[in-house]
């Protein structure tokens, strides 16, 4: 009998336990092309820590789960930056991307006026510490600079 409470006991724990995860679940555009693509794409997300990654070759829309404890979003779009694929917030480096194979070489998204002011500001490793330090930049004034300047995503892509 104690035998059985005691089960029952650590049952519960497990339950209770299993029920309080972070599990997030988000949908992400990511460019690609083909089936290539989505096995490369799903594998990516899965190595920055999603528990499951399923991305839809027609909408170009990647939907991941993942442990809030152990990743986030931004964490799995790096790594799929990382492995040549554009996403909504991350672009790929160009020897990222040159590395994939032809079939999976898609028309890569445009930067805007702000992201490329971004870029020019930001081009060393202290602004990402402290964004005033970007704003201040004769670059980053005006209407299309200044956006790009205060947003860490888009000024430092490190």
């Amino acid at each position: 009998m104690k035998t059985l409470q005691l089960f029952s006991f650590i049952a519960f724990l497990f339950i209770s336990v299993t029920s309080f995860a972070q599990t997030q679940k988000q949908t992400v555009k990511v460019w690609g092309e083909c089936g290539m693509c989505k096995k490369t794409i799903e594998k990516a997300a899965k190595q920055a820590g999603a528990a499951s990654a399923d991305w839809n070759v027609e909408s170009k829309i990647l939907t991941v789960s993942y442990d809030a404890k152990q990743t986030d979003l931004k964490g799995i779009e790096k790594s799929i930056a990382a492995a040549g694929y554009d996403t909504k917030n991350f672009t790929a480096s160009d020897e990222a991307y040159k590395k994939l194979h032809t079939c999976c070489q898609y028309e890569r998204k445009t930067m805007t006026t702000t992201t490329e002011n971004a870029a020019k500001c930001c081009s060393d490793a202290n602004c990402c510490k402290d964004m005033k330090d970007c704003t201040d930049k004769d670059c980053c004034k005006g209407k299309d600079g200044a956006k790009g300047c205060t947003d860490s995503t888009t000024c430092c892509k490190h």
